[in-house]
C-alpha cells in the first residue's frame, strides 16, 4: 500500500503599506519605541550575564534567551503593561537568534548584535499574535493601555492573496510611511516538467542566458539614479556651510525626504524585475544553472563596488534559491573555478596565462572585453554568450 505524498508547505512573505489614524500611528510609534527598548535592555544585560559568567569560568551561567526574559519580566516597569508582551519576547528571541549566528564561524560576514538607534531611517516591532479581519490588520491589544479608543484594524493595500497561516507579523515605519510583512505558510504544489534547462550568467548591469538579455539597470533607473546623485551633492554642499545645523533646517529635511523617496521607488524597481524574471526561470525550465562568484573579490574600486551592488547579485541568488526549492526545480551551481569564461563552448578548449580574458579584454591579441575569439578551432563569439553555453553544459 503505497503512502500519501505529504503535502509541501513553504513561507510566502507579502509587504504590504498599511494606513493608520492619527491614534493607531501613536500606537505603531510607542511599540516601535518599545521594540528598541527592550532590545538594548536584553543586549546590556546579556554582555553583563556573559563577561560575569567568563570572569567565574562557570559555563552554567552564562546568558540564554530564558534567562534573560525572565529577569526582564521581573523587572518589568508600570508603563510596560500598557504594551504588547510580545514585543519584549520576541525581542530576546530575535537577540538568542543573532548571538547564535555571530557564535557560528561559519557565519563569517555576521558581527557581534549591537544597540539600536532611535535615529535609524527604520524602526519596527514583530508580533506573533496579529489577525486580518474583513481586509484589515488587527493587532493584539494588552489588557492595561492607557489609550481611550480601543485598537481599531489598520487597513491595508498591496496584498495579492491572504491565504495561509499568518506566522509572526513585522510593523515597521520608514520615510514617515508604515509598513507590515506578511508571512503565509500555504501548500506548494510543484510545476509541471517542461523538459527545458538554463543558465544565467550574471554581469554588471545585465543578466545573460539562453533566451537573451535582461537588463537589471534599465533607463528609468539611470534617471533616478541621477536624482539620487544630485540629492546627495545637495546635501552634502550643506553639511559644508552650515556643519551640524543643516540638520536642523527644513529645506535639508525636505531634500533627505526626496533622497529615501527616490531610493526606495529604486528598491522597488530592482525587486519587481528581479521577482518577474526568476519567475520566468523556474516556470519555463526544469534546471537553471548559475555561477558561484567571489563579490567581495571582484570590487576592484568604489565605482566597480556600485554596480554590482545595484546588479543585486545576492539577491537574485537568493530569490531564485527559494522558487526552485518551491517549485520543485533544480538549481545547479558552478563551482567558482569552473572556467566558465574563459572556455571554448565548442572545441572546449581553455584559455591559459597571457591568453585569458580580462575586463579589459586581452592585451597580447588586443581583443576587445566582449570578445571571445578561440585560437584552436577559430570560433569568434561573444564573451556572455560563450559563458552561457559553457554554464548550460553542467545542466
Amino acid at each position: 500500500m503505497s503512502m500519501p505524498n505529504p503535502k509541501r508547505t513553504a513561507v510566502r512573505v507579502q509587504k504590504v503599506r498599511l494606513y493608520p489614524d492619527v491614534e493607531m500611528k501613536q500606537v505603531l510609534d510607542e511599540l516601535c519605541d518599545y521594540r528598541r527598548y527592550c532590545w538594548n535592555e536584553a543586549l546590556a544585560l546579556w554582555n553583563d550575564m556573559y563577561e560575569q559568567s567568563l570572569i567565574l569560568d562557570d559555563r552554567k551561567s552564562r546568558p540564554s534567551e530564558y534567562k534573560v526574559r525572565n529577569e526582564l519580566v521581573a523587572e518589568k516597569q508600570d508603563w510596560q503593561y500598557a504594551l504588547s508582551a510580545r514585543v519584549l519576547q520576541l525581542s530576546v528571541s530575535d537577540l538568542n537568534k543573532a548571538f547564535r549566528k555571530f557564535f557560528d564561524k561559519a557565519q563569517t560576514d555576521w558581527g557581534k548584535p549591537k544597540f539600536k538607534s532611535k535615529k535609524a531611517p527604520r524602526q519596527g516591532f514583530k508580533t506573533d499574535r496579529a489577525r486580518i479581519v474583513n481586509g484589515k490588520l488587527l493587532l493584539d491589544r494588552p489588557h492595561e493601555s492607557g489609550h481611550k479608543k480601543k485598537w481599531t484594524a489598520i487597513p491595508f493595500k498591496g496584498a495579492k492573496s491572504l491565504e495561509g497561516d499568518l506566522k509572526v507579523v513585522s510593523v515597521y515605519r520608514e520615510n514617515g510611511r508604515y509598513y507590515a510583512s506578511l508571512p503565509f505558510e500555504v501548500d506548494i504544489r510543484k510545476k509541471e516538467k517542461t523538459g527545458r534547462c538554463d543558465a544565467v550568467d550574471v554581469n554588471v548591469g545585465h543578466l545573460n542566458h539562453a533566451g537573451g538579455v535582461v537588463s537589471t539597470i534599465p533607463k528609468r533607473l539611470e534617471m533616478l539614479y541621477k536624482r539620487i546623485r544630485h540629492y546627495q551633492r545637495v546635501l552634502a554642499r550643506k553639511r559644508t556651510v552650515n556643519g551640524k545645523k543643516a540638520v536642523r533646517s527644513r529645506n535639508y529635511a525636505k531634500t533627505r525626504a526626496k533622497l529615501q523617496r527616490d531610493y526606495t521607488r529604486a528598491a522597488n524597481i530592482q525587486h519587481d524585475l528581479m521577482q518577474k524574471f526568476t519567475t520566468k526561470l523556474v516556470s519555463r525550465n526544469d534546471a537553471v544553472v548559475i555561477e558561484d562568484l567571489d563579490v567581495k573579490k571582484m570590487q576592484m574600486s568604489h565605482v566597480a563596488s556600485k554596480g554590482m551592488h545595484r546588479s543585486m547579485f545576492g539577491y537574485f541568488r537568493q530569490v531564485l534559491s527559494y522558487k526552485c526549492e518551491w517549485y520543485g526545480r533544480r538549481l545547479i551551481i558552478a563551482d567558482k573555478f569552473y572556467p566558465s569564461t574563459q572556455r571554448c563552448s565548442k572545441c572546449g578548449h581553455i584559455k591559459q596565462k597571457d591568453e585569458k580574458i580580462t575586463l579589459e579584454g586581452n592585451s597580447k591579441h588586443k581583443t576587445r572585453h566582449d570578445e571571445y575569439i578561440c585560437y584552436e578551432c577559430g570560433a569568434v563569439m561573444d564573451r556572455d554568450e560563450n559563458a552561457v553555453m559553457n554554464l548550460l553544459a553542467l545542466a
